[in-house]
């Protein structure tokens, strides 16, 4: 395939996947275990960064962010600091991105599903790691409050169990159990497509 199909491919393929990105998220802001919605995003956001590229992944999780922030699924952390949360919510977004994609690209020259896999592993590590430290930096004494109305004495406990354990355990199972196979679906239709041109 010639550099400029390919770029026109890879455009084409980033509009999809932001597209999806943002009805994904307009949809799963209803899907909630706990007090926040579950990211159902980060599946398209590892596949744009497996397949285009970390930047294509940073743009996708950008996006993302957006649309977190339109949507109103931060509007409790607005209430107590409007820029630390849209920091927040727009560097976990990128982080998640540009991680699954640099993760895919060091892994995918040995093997293409591993490369998927621990691309698939980091950007929910990624998103909910830069949670945590924007929790740690711009809203600790009022979640420490919310841990103790909850029956949690340690803030650090109720971060990880009554914040983010079964949100973070179901993203990070949806994105191991649904992206390798997605990343190989459109690897194969990739490389049939070029074996055409």
């Amino acid at each position: 395939m010639s550099k400029s199909k390919m770029n026109v491919h890879n455009l084409v393929l980033l509009a999809l996947l932001t597209a999806i990105v943002i009805v994904l998220q307009l949809l799963g802001a209803f899907v909630r275990f706990g007090p926040f919605s579950i990211s159902l995003v980060l599946m398209p956001i590892v596949v744009g960064a497996a397949l285009i590229s970390p930047m294509a992944g940073g743009w996708l999780g950008f996006v993302f962010g957006l649309i977190v922030l339109a949507t109103g699924d931060a509007n409790v952390f607005l209430s107590i600091d409007p820029l630390g949360t849209v920091v927040v919510v727009i560097i976990k977004g990128i982080v998640a991105g540009l991680l699954a994609g640099f993760a895919y690209r060091a892994i995918a020259h040995f093997n293409k599903t591993a490369g998927a896999i621990a691309a698939a592993a980091l950007c929910p590590i990624g998103n909910t790691g830069v949670f945590i430290l924007g929790v740690y930096l711009f809203f600790l004494p009022v979640v420490a409050e919310w841990g103790m109305a909850e029956g949690f004495e340690n803030v650090t406990a109720y971060i990880f169990l009554g914040m983010i354990g079964m949100n973070f355990i179901i993203e990070l199972a949806i994105n191991l159990l649904l992206c390798p196979v997605i990343v190989r679906l459109v690897q194969y239709a990739k490389n049939k497509s070029g074996a055409a041109a």
